[in-house]
């Protein structure tokens, strides 16, 4: 397996930087390459574990965000910074700290120990030395990971947080709890959604984050919007009326940028920033960003079509490498894995045994592969009013959890560009790239031109379809009535009256956000998961539905029964996200 550097633990990532990384003063650049990593999961806390449930936030922090940290740290010691956008949802965050993750962790962690323990005297006895290399390997790592969870107070968040005071990466924010945009049916529930992002961001991180990763890259301009004609079950009554773009709740939330996938600029329309006149003149460039909406004061960067490829597709890109670690081969009880992808549409049966010796050098392969795909793309970019920039939009998960040696081709990738910049490259390189995130690019080079998108998102086919097809439409059909009558409640003064009343208002607003995850509606269009996404989603609409009837028939404005007390305070803490939410953000006002 990749060996990390056993010198440095997550011990030590508290500790503030002996060394920050310099940027060499360049006469000419290639351009920039910027990272950004979309780190996200539903709340599953409380709801399930395995197959589906808690095991998925073990997962991911054992596989991707603590490795994650860790080659962060060796970046750090070496002087070499990533720069990369880190979008942590504020959802995410706040299962980071829960207690039930923080207790039960260690427990998970602790179980993979001793698979791999039993893993490793069963190969022993079969006489196969090299998985029984592997299976210790296992041990180490998820010693490791114990290790670096304690050396962080069992707080992951406090490791990015230092990275981030440190300048070495940059955290923004994705909506509160990943609803997805263009299909919320009030603009008071967008506002609530950006705003509480906001709002967690700084509680967790101690400062406002700068930009937003949309969640699905969805995105929808102002104009006049109704509701989709197939939510028909209880639909509102109500004719098309006018919406403002997502862009400008962005800016009143105190956001200067956000992500659109690349389909969205390619074929938006030049507007001039001064006459506010509509243009054809050319052809918006993906390599540089521009301001967008009718205050034009938010900017937009759009993902590059050439470079994403290479990096998520297990068909055709890097990750289905026929010497990777497969993902789905795993041993079980314990799930470990032994055995490398082989070749393509080889079956479980016939994998053949992982060799990380192999696998490395084909990190180090690729990564300099990637590095002259991004040199060439910066080199199409004809608009030189500022040096071009790249954006390699990527889910974070996918580096380490689905592709085992990801976060040490990122790793890699960033030692390369350093190389380069300091003369050290084995090539003769001129004009190098420079690694930077997006907000420290617009306060260099501030967009100077302006563009007015359609509706879309990066999922299949450009728009919304995977959120909203006769699958998963009777989802907005609850969905929509719910968050009219959210609106109409936290608009009156009625919740405010009591504590009693405060309490269920909040809990109705939880309730809400759990219910506008886009991921129920993805889990349940792709298949992944779809009996669990549906079990959710309809949990969580009784749940609403439930605290509605409490809310609206309480004996008095100060007092429910003892077995309506009862109840409210079970759904609490079952779903007790967002402490302190403000039921006032979903109030009809002037946004």
């Amino acid at each position: 397996m990749p060996q990390e550097a056993k010198h440095h633990t997550a011990a030590n990532l508290g500790a503030r930087p002996a060394r920050r990384p310099v940027a060499t003063p360049q006469t000419s650049i290639s351009g920039f390459l910027s990272f950004t990593l979309h780190a996200h999961l539903p709340y599953v806390i409380n709801h399930g574990t395995w197959p589906h449930g808690l095991e998925w936030l073990h997962e991911a922090a054992a596989e991707t965000y603590l490795p994650f940290l860790r080659m962060l740290g060796r970046l750090e010691r070496d002087g070499i910074a990533l720069h990369c956008n880190l979008d942590l949802s504020p959802i995410l965050l706040e299962q980071l700290v829960h207690p039930v993750f923080v207790s039960e962790f260690p427990n998970y962690v602790t179980r993979k120990i001793v698979a791999a323990r039993e893993d490793e005297a069963f190969f022993l006895q079969l006489g196969d030395s090299d998985l029984a290399v592997t299976a210790r390997y296992w041990q180490d790592y998820y010693v490791r990971t114990l290790i670096d969870f304690n050396a962080l107070g069992r707080d992951i968040t406090s490791g990015f947080r230092h990275f981030n005071d440190a300048g070495l990466i940059s955290i923004i924010t994705s909506a509160a709890t990943h609803g997805f945009l263009p299909l919320l049916g009030t603009d008071e529930s967008i506002h609530a959604q950006i705003q509480l992002a906001v709002d967690t961001h700084k509680k967790h991180l101690g400062v406002a984050p700068k930009g937003m990763w949309l969640p699905e890259c969805g995105y929808r301009p102002a104009g006049y919007w109704d509701y989709p004609s197939d939510t028909t079950e209880q639909e509102p009554s109500s004719p098309a009326f006018e919406r403002q773009g997502v862009e400008h709740f962005l800016a009143h939330s105190g956001l200067s940028f956000f992500f659109v996938d690349t389909h969205l600029v390619q074929k938006s329309n030049a507007v001039s920033l001064h006459e506010e006149k509509h243009s054809r003149a050319h052809e918006p460039s993906v390599y540089l960003p521009h301001l967008t909406g009718t205050e034009a004061t938010v900017a937009v960067f759009a993902r590059d079509p050439q470079t994403a490829v290479q990096v998520w597709s297990s068909d055709i890109g890097y990750p289905g490498d026929f010497s990777y670690l497969d993902f789905h081969k795993k041993r079980f009880p314990g799930g470990h894995r032994y055995w490398k992808v082989t070749g393509a549409n080889v079956g479980i049966a016939d994998k053949q045994t992982y060799d990380s010796e192999e696998a490395t050098e084909r990190v180090r392969v690729h990564a300099t592969h990637f590095v002259g795909l991004v040199r060439n793309a910066l080199q199409t970019s004809t608009d030189r009013t500022a040096p071009p920039i790249l954006n390699a939009l990527f889910d974070a998960e996918l580096f380490g959890h689905w592709w085992f040696e990801g976060i040490h081709w990122l790793e890699q990738v960033a030692r390369q560009l350093h190389a380069e910049r300091r003369g050290k490259a084995t090539d003769s390189i001129t004009s190098p790239i420079e690694l930077t995130d997006c907000a420290h690019y617009l306060a260099s080079y501030p967009p100077t031109s302006g563009i007015t998108m359609h509706e879309g998102s990066w999922g299949v086919g450009g728009s919304s379809q995977v959120w909203l097809n006769p699958q998963t439409s009777w989802t907005y059909a609850r969905l929509y009535p719910a968050q009219l009558y959210v609106r109409a409640m936290a608009s009156a003064t009625a919740w405010r009256s009591s504590e009693i009343r405060t309490r269920i208002a909040r809990q109705l607003c939880r309730e809400l956000l759990l219910l506008e995850s886009s991921d129920w509606q993805f889990l349940i269009s792709t298949g992944a998961a779809r009996d669990y996404a549906e079990l959710r989603f309809n949990n969580h609409y009784d749940q609403f539905n439930e605290l509605r009837a409490i809310y609206e028939n309480a004996l008095t404005p100060e007092m429910i029964s003892s077995d309506q007390a009862t109840r409210l305070a079970e759904i609490e803490l079952r779903d007790s996200i967002f402490p302190g939410l403000d039921p006032g953000l979903w109030a009809s006002t002037t946004i």
